[in-house]
């Protein structure tokens, strides 16, 4: 996958299961935990010229379970267990809409709206895009974007036999070592 031809412009990445480690219903910055090789991959691509998005469901928001403050404060740790601030993402995109509020226009995964407002205000080439995720919702956004769908283990989703079109990788760090 090293070609110049392959190497991602850009990754779009889930937050929950991808990053860090997946708590249901996440508000609490003291519960964040890096996943192992995050922070290694993420600088690793970075420095290779690849353009870095967050795209994150967070329908405890909408569903009022927690403000947007919490899911912000999250970040926020995330950011600081990273050593970077949010600046190092070239986007960040918040869905915090509920399964029940989510409409065709919506952010919320498996959604594509916020992968082709990027693509199309950056110039991107769908090819070289990636998303990469834990769950389904984040290969279909992949898929519903036109750009490659990366999965990564998820211990919360029974996912039975993925679709061809469908990249599965041991880990964010495991997939980025092996495009750059």
């Amino acid at each position: 996958m090293k070609s110049s031809s392959a190497i991602p412009q850009a990754l779009f990445l889930d937050r929950d299961g991808t990053l860090i480690r997946w708590v249901h219903y996440l508000h609490d910055p003291d519960q964040v935990e890096l996943l192992p090789g995050v922070g290694n991959a993420l600088q690793r691509a970075k420095l290779a010229g690849c353009s870095l998005f967050l795209v994150t469901n967070q329908s405890g928001v909408g569903r009022g379970y927690f403000e947007l403050d919490a899911v912000e404060d999250v970040n926020r740790r995330m950011f600081e267990l990273l050593g970077m601030d949010s600046s190092f993402f070239d986007g960040i995109c918040i869905a915090t809409e509920s399964p029940d509020m989510a409409r065709e226009d919506s952010y919320r995964k498996p959604s594509p709206r916020y992968l082709l407002e990027q693509i199309e205000k950056r110039k991107l080439d769908p090819e070289r895009c990636f998303m990469v995720g834990d769950r389904l919702s984040d290969a279909w956004t992949g898929k519903n974007a036109g750009v490659n769908s990366v999965l990564l283990p998820s211990a919360e989703e029974d996912r039975g036999v993925l679709p061809a079109w469908v990249v599965e990788a041991v880990s964010l760090e495991a997939f980025v070592a092996d495009c750059f």
